[in-house]
């Protein structure tokens, strides 16, 4: 497949265009010719030397990632920059990248693969940020405690044996559950009005246990990492119905 096909069937299932004047990060391709072929492509969350190096090594033509290496622009190309983008020159890597269209999508999304995990029916958009949302919220079909909800994710989030946090304050059925991962736990106001049972997000701040407690909401921290490795699986897997060889790379932080 062409590199310029493969960017553009991602662009248009993502949206990409519609996040231009929202999203801080330069979502598509960041590094990259406007054609080549591409037989090999590696997924990650995170776009850094450990991922672009693994990438590399294991013979793909393009990279995609959640967190690319441009918020804002590149005004120099030194220190990390240089090493990331001298890496993936060298390499004839290509670099893909898709931040709040990918949270934002209702299938493919990284809040929309946690909703699947739980079971949640009746999804619909949550996580307000302009004229988009980057989350997902909806009902358990039999209702969670608090700790079978936090079992539930850390068996199954990547969270480098880090586990589960909880700022327990919610009722002791747990049953609309809003989902913002990554830091998106400045989004508890947003839940706390909407009357949700629980707030699933990745990592926390002082000012949300105080927060969850006034209102009585649970917020559970699964980990920044963790908690965003479901968007670029789902990316992961289209291009497998495509046709192209795919492989994932894990660098789990912890965070």
């Amino acid at each position: 497949m062409d590199l310029a096909e493969l960017t553009a069937r991602y662009d248009d299932r993502l949206r990409t265009a519609d996040f231009a004047d929202l999203d801080a990060s330069a979502n598509g391709l960041q590094v990259g010719p406007d054609h080549r072929e591409v037989e090999s492509v590696a997924f990650a969350v995170d776009a850094a030397s450990q991922t672009i190096e693994q990438a590399a090594e294991r013979g793909a033509d393009a990279l995609v990632v959640h967190h690319g290496i441009s918020w804002g622009g590149i005004e120099r190309v030194t220190g990390r920059e240089y090493d990331h983008v001298s890496t993936l020159v060298e390499n004839d890597l290509a670099l893909y990248v898709s931040h709040l269209p990918l949270d934002s999508h209702p299938e493919l999304g990284n809040a929309a693969g946690i909703a699947d995990l739980l079971g949640l029916d009746s999804q619909e958009a949550f996580g307000e940020m302009g004229p988009e949302h980057i989350g997902q919220r909806g009902r358990a079909e039999s209702a969670f405690s608090t700790e079978e909800l936090r079992e539930t994710l850390d068996a199954e989030l990547d969270h480098g044996g880090e586990g589960v946090q909880v700022i327990d304050f919610g009722p002791d059925e747990l049953e609309d559950v809003a989902i913002v991962t990554g830091s998106g736990v400045d989004w508890l106001e947003e839940a706390i009005e909407k009357d949700v049972d629980a707030l699933i997000t990745g990592e926390g701040k002082q000012k949300a246990y105080h927060m969850a407690r006034e209102a009585g909401v649970t917020v559970l921290l699964g980990g920044h990492y963790a908690t965003e490795t479901f968007g670029v699986q789902s990316l992961q897997s289209l291009a497998d119905e495509w046709g192209v060889e795919t492989t994932f790379v894990d660098a789990p932080t912890g965070l």
